[in-house]
C-alpha cells in the first residue's frame, strides 16, 4: 500500500482559494499538463509550504500507444514531482495519440496480449524517467474492443505485476462503463491486487439520452458512493480524491461532498 493520503481535492486554479480555506483536505493532485515548473501558482506553492502532499496526475503521456513515447513529456512530469516534491506521479491505462492526430480524449486500449506488451515496455520506460513511483488509473471508456482477450482487471494486475506501477481505481469510471458498455464493477473489484492500490479517485456525472457522461460537473451519485463502499469492503484505500473540472460549486457543497467520502470510507 502506499503512504496513508486522507482525503483529497483536485486542485484547480477556479479553486485555489477554496482548497486553502476549506475544511478537510489533507491533499490535492495537480493536472501535470497546466504546471511548468518555474512558474507554479502562488496558492499551489503556498499549500506546499504548509506542507500538504502534491501529487501529480497527467493526462497525455498515451502510456498505451503503438508509437515511440514522447519522453519530453515524461520529463516534464519528472521536473514537477521535483519541484513539488511529490510522493507520486499518475497518468492513465489509454492513449491519446495515434497516426499523427491527437484524440483529445483518453481511449481505450484493446486488452490484447500484444497491447499489454506495448503498455508495459511504455511504463517501464516513463519509470525510468521519474524519480518517484507511477501509478496508473483506469479509464471511462467510450468503446469496447471486440477482440479483448483479458478482463479489465486481468489486465491492470497483469501490468502492474510486470511493472511494479502502483493503480488509481476510479469508481465514477467504473460506474460510467457499467452503464455504457456494461461492464461489471464488483467483479472488477474482486480481480484488483490492492496491495499495489495508491489512491482512489471519485467524481460526479450526469445522465443525458441514455449515455452516461463523467463529466466532473455535478454531484457525486449515490451509486458511485455504493462502489466505493464496495471498495472499502476489500481494502483500506490510502486516499479518496474528489476531482471537480467544471461548474465549480460553493465552498460548502464541496466541505460537504468531502465529509461524504470521509463517512464512506470511515
Amino acid at each position: 500500500m502506499a503512504e496513508r493520503l486522507g482525503v483529497g481535492l483536485g486542485w484547480r486554479s477556479e479553486l485555489d482559494l477554496s482548497v486553502a480555506r476549506l475544511p478537510g483536505v489533507d491533499w490535492v493532485e495537480v493536472v501535470a499538463e497546466n504546471l511548468h515548473a518555474p512558474h507554479l501558482p502562488e496558492s499551489l506553492r503556498a499549500l506546499r509550504e504548509r506542507g500538504m502532499p502534491v501529487l501529480l496526475h497527467a493526462v497525455s503521456l498515451s502510456l498505451g500507444g503503438a508509437e515511440p513515447l514522447e519522453t519530453a513529456r515524461v520529463e516534464h512530469l519528472a521536473e514537477l514531482a521535483r519541484v513539488l516534491d511529490a510522493p507520486l506521479a499518475s497518468d492513465h491505462v489509454c492513449f491519446v495519440r495515434a497516426g499523427g492526430l491527437d484524440s483529445g480524449h483518453l481511449m481505450p486500449l484493446p486488452r490484447t496480449r500484444d497491447a499489454l506488451d506495448v503498455l508495459v515496455a511504455n511504463v517501464r520506460l516513463a519509470q525510468s524517467i521519474l524519480d518517484v513511483p507511477l501509478a496508473l488509473e483506469n479509464i471511462a471508456a467510450v468503446l469496447r474492443w471486440p477482440e479483448d482477450e483479458l478482463t479489465e482487471e486481468q489486465f491492470l494486475a497483469e501490468l502492474t505485476e510486470r511493472t511494479g506501477c502502483r493503480l488509481i481505481i476510479d469508481v465514477a469510471n467504473l460506474y460510467a462503463n457499467a452503464r455504457n458498455i456494461g461492464t461489471d464493477p464488483v467483479a472488477f473489484l474482486d480481480g484488483i491486487p490492492w496491495e499495489r492500490l495508491a489512491y482512489v479517485h471519485v467524481a460526479g456525472g450526469v445522465e443525458r439520452d441514455g449515455v452516461y457522461h463523467d463529466t466532473h460537473a455535478h454531484p457525486v451519485r449515490p451509486e458511485v458512493l455504493d462502489l466505493l463502499a464496495e471498495l472499502c469492503r476489500r481494502a483500506d484505500p490510502p486516499g479518496v480524491l474528489l476531482e471537480r473540472d467544471d461548474d465549480y460549486p460553493t465552498d460548502s457543497e464541496l466541505a460537504a461532498e468531502l465529509s461524504t467520502l470521509r463517512a464512506v470510507i470511515a
